[in-house]
């Protein structure tokens, strides 16, 4: 999903523009057991409820793509028969409103979270029409399409903080608890996402891209979901200072850097609704320029591939930081600013290679 279509949901998450028409919650204990469930007509909220309800869905579809948003893709296979998309495709089909549904979808995700403290499992449905568009953006007379999704989102419950409150009735403040509270999500997920009739995708949400994930995950989509973004860095490191070895030198990794954030760069000039990602035949193109030997960029094809998966695509994001420049060894880290890579370069003296 692109950050053009997410940013389209979340806008929606607004009082005056949203269509949720009920918002249906799971109240559980931290031992799993269900507390209540509940169904709130949306019209009948007060202004304030509304808006923390909407505040939690628009988290829900907040953060960095490949960080915080994961993209989550079942398989040929699982959209013909398989239950995991049957009971999604339900989900959606009847809005939210087949009671069965339901409760299997928040038995399942009690089951594969763990919390210490309660939790609350919150769902809404949306359906809105999406204009069809040309290339250029503009719109075109002949129709649009109904896009139907719905939202999930899992949110810690915690005390409220004691408040010194006025009581009107004795004219005065006492101390008195603020009660139970629900926090943002920890986690949450968009079916189907895509803006347009789609079977495949969902887009996963995690407060952070290093909670461990993959039992909800497992249970709600039975997917691999992709490498996390620092593992992505780290991995791609690895193959590019074990795959050049010897001509793994600063300037080449200096260049090599400098090539992948041109291209981000590019990409946001270009205001591109297309996906910012590249494969492992363009990072060989990249090693190509920058001199880099062909049996150096065989060697990295080959461990990119091992490494990532035959034909992967990644977000060049999740290759190098673009906020700050790192040079590590086993016993230094050097942080520079990363429009000035000319301070850092390596220098021999006395026979002793040194970091300058």
């Amino acid at each position: 999903m692109t950050n053009k279509e997410i940013g389209e949901l979340r806008r929606r998450m607004k009082p005056d523009r949203t269509n949720l028409t009920a918002v249906y919650g799971c109240y559980v204990a931290s031992s799993g057991e269900v507390l209540s469930t509940f169904r709130e007509p949306f019209g009948l909220m007060t202004e304030e409820d509304r808006e923390k309800y909407l505040a939690i869905f628009r988290r829900a579809l907040s953060g960095t793509p490949d960080k915080n948003l994961l993209d989550l893709s079942f398989t040929t296979k699982q959209v013909a028969d398989s239950d995991e998309h049957r009971l999604l495709m339900r989900l959606r089909e009847t809005a939210l409103d087949d009671e069965e549904a339901r409760q299997k979808l928040f038995q399942t995700i009690i089951g594969a979270v763990s919390f210490e403290e309660n939790f609350l499992i919150l769902l809404a449905h949306e359906r809105y029409d999406v204009p069809f568009k040309a290339k250029d953006g503009a719109k075109l007379d002949d129709g649009s399409e109904v896009f139907s999704y719905f939202v999930c989102a899992v949110c810690p419950v915690k005390p409220g903080r004691e408040l010194l409150s006025y009581i009107a009735e004795e004219k005065t403040f006492h101390n008195r608890s603020a009660g139970w509270a629900a926090g943002m999500p920890e986690a949450g997920f968009l079916s189907f996402d895509g803006r347009r009739t789609n079977l495949y995708n969902c887009l996963f949400y995690t407060h952070s891209s290093g909670a461990d994930n993959q039992p909800l995950i497992d249970a709600l989509f039975h997917v691999q979901p992709p490498m996390p973004a620092d593992e992505q860095r780290d991995t791609f490191s690895g193959v590019l200072r074990n795959a050049l070895d010897d001509e793994c030198s600063l300037a080449v990794v200096q260049q090599v850097r400098q090539e992948i954030k041109d291209r981000i760069d590019a990409w946001q000039e270009a205001k591109s609704d297309d996906p910012l990602v590249v494969s492992g035949d363009e990072l060989k193109g990249v090693l190509e320029s920058c001199g880099v030997s062909e049996d150096k960029r065989m060697q990295f094809g080959a461990q990119f591939d091992e490494s990532f998966g035959g034909g992967a695509v990644l977000n060049p994001r999740n290759l190098i930081d673009v906020k700050k420049c790192v040079v590590k060894t086993p016993d230094v880290s050097i942080t520079v600013n990363p429009e000035r890579p000319d301070l850092i370069e390596t220098r021999t003296l006395g026979g002793v290679r040194y970091i300058l």
